[in-house]
C-alpha cells in the first residue's frame, strides 16, 4: 500500500511540475518529505526501503527518540513550532529546522549552534495567510528580520516554508503559495546567497497547487501513510 501510495504522490508531482510556468529558480525537481509524526521507526524504515530519505517531524523528542532507533541514513526535518527551551535538542537531532518563526527562536538556535560547533540549516516560515492559530512571521515581522539575517553566524538560512489556510477548494490557497515563491525569490536575491535554495510549501491536502506556484520541497504524511494515531500521547 505504502509503495502505491507513493507512486501516486510522485506521478501528482510530476503533473504539476509539467503544468507550472516561470518557476525556474526552483527547479523542476521536488523533495518528497515524508511526515512521519505519531508513525511507528517502521514506517521509516518502508520509506527508506522506496528510496525516500528525508523525515519530517513535529517533535522533538519523538523525532529523538526515532533517530536513536534508526541513525544512518536520514535528513531530519524540524517542521513543528519550536520552543526555546527545546532548540538545544533541535539543533543536536535536526539537520534542518523547518519552522524558525521569530527573531527570538532564530538567536537561540544561533546559540546553541554555536555551542556545538555547528552551522544549523533553517527555513523561515512565514504566514503568508496570516492565521491565527498558525506560527510564523508576520509580513511585517519578517520585514524587520531581513536586514538582521547576516547577523546569524552559526545559522544557514536555506530559504522559505509556507503553510496555507486548509479550505475545501485547495485553488483558494494558489495565492498564498504565489506569494511564497516571490518571497523566496526575493530573499535569494537580498541575501545574495546560492545556499537560498528550498521552498517547502505543500502537504497532502494542497501539495499539488503547491509545486505548481515553485514549491520544491513538499510535506507529505496522510497520502503516504494514511491517518495517523492521534490518541499517541502529546510530547511533555
Amino acid at each position: 500500500m505504502l509503495k502505491k501510495n507513493l507512486d501516486i504522490v510522485l506521478a501528482n508531482i510530476d503533473r504539476a511540475l509539467a503544468r507550472r510556468r516561470g518557476r525556474l529558480l526552483t527547479g523542476d525537481v521536488v523533495k518528497l518529505i515524508a511526515v512521519t509524526k505519531n508513525h511507528p521507526v517502521q514506517a521509516l524504515e518502508a520509506v527508506k526501503a522506496l528510496g525516500v530519505v528525508d523525515i519530517g517531524e513535529n517533535r522533538v523528542q519523538e523525532a529523538r527518540q526515532k533517530k536513536e532507533a534508526m541513525p544512518e541514513g536520514f535528513c531530519w526535518h524540524l517542521l513543528g513550532h519550536l520552543q526555546t527551551n527545546k532548540v538545544k535538542q533541535a539543533v543536536s537531532t535536526f539537520d534542518i529546522i523547518e519552522s524558525a518563526d521569530s527573531e527570538k527562536v532564530l538567536t537561540a538556535i544561533n546559540n546553541a549552534a554555536q555551542q556545538q560547533g555547528k552551522i544549523q540549516d533553517v527555513l523561515l516560515q512565514l504566514n503568508i495567510a496570516r492565521e491565527l492559530q498558525k506560527n510564523g512571521f508576520s509580513q511585517e515581522a519578517y520585514e524587520q528580520l531581513l536586514p538582521i539575517l547576516k547577523t546569524f553566524e552559526n545559522i544557514r538560512v536555506r530559504g522559505l516554508m509556507v503553510i496555507a489556510q486548509k479550505c475545501d477548494d485547495t485553488e483558494e490557497t494558489r495565492p498564498v503559495f504565489r506569494k511564497g515563491y516571490l518571497e523566496f525569490v526575493r530573499l535569494r536575491e537580498y541575501l545574495s546567497s546560492g545556499a537560498v535554495d528550498t521552498l517547502s510549501m505543500g502537504m497532502t491536502h494542497d501539495y499539488r497547487v503547491a509545486v505548481e506556484e515553485g514549491a520544491n520541497s513538499v510535506r507529505i504524511g496522510t497520502a503516504l501513510f494514511g491517518e495517523r494515531n492521534y490518541g499517541k500521547a502529546k510530547e511533555e
